[in-house]
C-alpha cells in the first residue's frame, strides 16, 4: 500500500522539531502496517485555518494523480481546522480513492469530518476570543495590544515569576525626533510626498527599514494608521479601531473598521512624543 505523510506546525513559537516528531511517529506507524511511503509533505509555521498551503496543495495534486492510496497524519487538525476545508479535503481524497488516516482518529469518515470539523471550528473561535481578551487586558493597563509603532522601542523585561512581561513600550529618542519633524513640517504646509522625499534624500530610514512613502505618513485617518494619525504620539492609546477577516477564496486578511462603541482608549502620558498644540 502506497502512503503519503503530512505534517504541519502553526506558529513561529513552535519548532521544526515538531514537524520531525510528527513525521517520525507517522513513519513508525506506516512501517508497522507494511505501507510504502511515497512522499512526505510539510507546511512550516502556517495556520491550519486554510488549505492555501503549498505542502497540502502539492499533496492534493499528487493524490488526484494516483501517486498513493493513503494520507497519514498525526491528527485531523494537522490537515485543517476549518470545517469547510476539511470537508473539501475529504471529498477530494474520496474522489481520488485515497483514504485519510490519522494516528489520533484512525480512518477518517464522514462522521469524523462533521464532528471533528465542528470541534476544530469552535477551538479556533475560542482561541481568537481568548487572544482578544488578553490583548484587551493589556490595553486596560496602558500596555501595547500587539505590534509596535514608529517612535517606540519594545521594553523586554521579566516579572518576579520569571515570565516575560509583555506590552511595555518606551519612547525611542532618535525616532521621536523624526516623528516631531514630520508633524512640524506638515503643520507648516509641506505635503506628505515632499516630507517623504526629504527624509529619503537625507538617508533617514522608514519604519520598516526601506524608503519613506507618502502613504506611510498620510495613512488612513479613519483607521488611525500613518504617522499623522497615530494618537499614541499625544499620549493616547487607541485599540480595536479595526478587525481583520479572512477572504474565504484567497485566504488573505482584509481590514474592516469597527463601530466606534467598540473602540478602547487609555491615556498613556509617558509615551507622548509631541505636545498637544502640535
Amino acid at each position: 500500500m502506497k502512503v503519503a505523510l503530512y505534517a504541519r506546525y502553526s506558529s513561529d513559537s513552535q519548532r521544526d522539531a515538531s514537524i520531525a516528531d510528527q513525521l517520525r511517529v507517522c513513519r513508525a506507524h506506516a512501517e508497522r502496517q507494511g505501507w510504502r511511503i511515497i512522499e512526505e509533505y510539510t507546511d512550516h509555521a502556517i495556520s491550519g485555518a486554510s488549505l492555501l498551503r503549498p505542502g497540502i496543495q502539492a499533496m492534493i495534486a499528487d493524490a488526484l494523480q494516483g501517486r498513493f492510496q493513503i494520507v497519514l497524519a498525526e491528527a485531523m487538525d494537522r490537515l485543517s481546522r476549518d470545517q469547510e476545508d476539511i470537508a473539501g479535503l475529504f471529498k477530494r481524497m474520496a474522489y481520488g480513492d485515497v483514504k485519510i488516516i490519522t494516528l489520533s482518529e484512525g480512518e477518517v469518515t464522514q462522521l469524523h469530518v462533521g464532528l471533528k470539523g465542528t470541534m476544530n471550528a469552535l477551538f479556533l473561535k475560542d482561541l481568537a476570543d481568548k487572544t482578544r481578551r488578553g490583548l484587551r487586558g493589556r490595553i486596560e493597563q496602558g500596555k501595547s495590544g500587539g505590534g509596535n509603532s514608529y517612535g517606540y522601542t519594545v521594553v523586554k523585561q521579566f516579572g518576579g515569576d520569571g515570565e516575560a512581561v509583555r506590552g511595555d513600550r518606551a519612547v525611542n529618542p532618535e525616532e521621536a525626533v523624526v516623528v516631531t519633524r514630520i508633524l512640524q513640517d506638515y503643520a507648516a504646509g509641506k505635503s506628505a510626498k515632499r516630507i517623504a522625499s526629504e527624509l529619503n534624500r537625507e538617508g533617514i530610514r522608514a519604519p520598516l527599514g526601506g524608503d519613506w512613502g507618502f502613504s506611510t505618513i498620510n495613512g488612513n485617518p479613519k483607521r488611525g494608521t500613518g504617522i499623522l494619525n497615530n494618537e499614541l504620539y499625544v499620549g493616547k492609546l487607541v485599540w480595536n479601531l479595526q478587525r481583520f477577516v479572512k477572504d474565504p477564496v484567497t485566504g488573505k486578511r482584509q481590514a474592516r473598521l469597527n463601530e466606534s462603541d467598540a473602540w478602547l482608549s487609555r491615556e498613556v502620558p509617558h509615551l507622548q512624543i509631541v505636545d498637544d498644540a502640535l
